[in-house]
């Protein structure tokens, strides 16, 4: 963590339940997936969360990796920068997150820069890089490398056409929905005003 001490109390309870999230099994997975999603010699990181959080920390991979998801020529990152400088790499950082919001994930799939560069949360870089892989392998365009079975596919939108007949037809049926009157009577009901007969 850069720049900053231990924390106690609430602060040291909810890291300790946000460190929780994070999974080892899920990392080693990921890391193989960018290892040959990107295709070149990258050096494989010990395991464990900060190896992980130093392994991706200056972006430089990231980009290397949404780069990869994209055809030739049209890379969203044109330059990827080897910088050892703090605020270059949180901006490589930065530069990925918006190329993969464009890509597709989704606003509340995606983790805030400090959450990689100060390693406050990397369970949600493992959620934000999870939602990536199931996106490529989803779009099946041809740039996804690695294990399909890796991620999920996620859900295409089926859309259904009616002609107006059809729709004029599904207009004088009662759903299911609206419940069934079938074999409903008032028998052993009793009258308005009378006492309940217990027996």
């Amino acid at each position: 963590m850069a720049n900053r001490g231990p924390s106690y109390g609430l602060s040291r309870e909810v890291q300790e339940k946000i460190e929780q999230k994070y999974d080892l099994e899920l990392e080693n997975k990921l890391v193989d997936w960018i290892i040959i999603q990107c295709g070149e010699k990258i050096e494989h990181p010990p395991p464990g969360r900060q190896n992980f959080q130093k392994w991706l920390m200056d972006g430089t991979l990231l980009c290397k990796l949404i780069n990869s998801l994209h055809p030739k020529g049209k890379e969203p990152i044109p330059k990827i920068s080897e910088s050892k400088m703090a605020f270059k790499q949180m901006e490589q950082i930065s530069q990925f997150l918006k190329a993969a919001e464009i890509y597709g994930v989704r606003t509340t799939d995606i983790f805030q820069t400090v959450d990689l560069w100060e390693g406050k949360d990397m369970a949600a870089v493992q959620r934000t890089l999870m939602s990536l892989g199931s996106l490529a392998i989803t779009k099946d365009d041809g740039c996804y490398r690695g294990d399909p079975c890796w991620f999920h596919r996620k859900a295409q939108q089926n859309r259904r056409g009616f002609s107006e007949e059809q729709l004029r037809r599904g207009q004088n049926v009662i759903g299911l929905q609206m419940g069934s009157n079938k074999g409903a009577s008032q028998s052993g009901m009793t009258g308005y005003g009378m006492p309940r007969q217990i027996m």
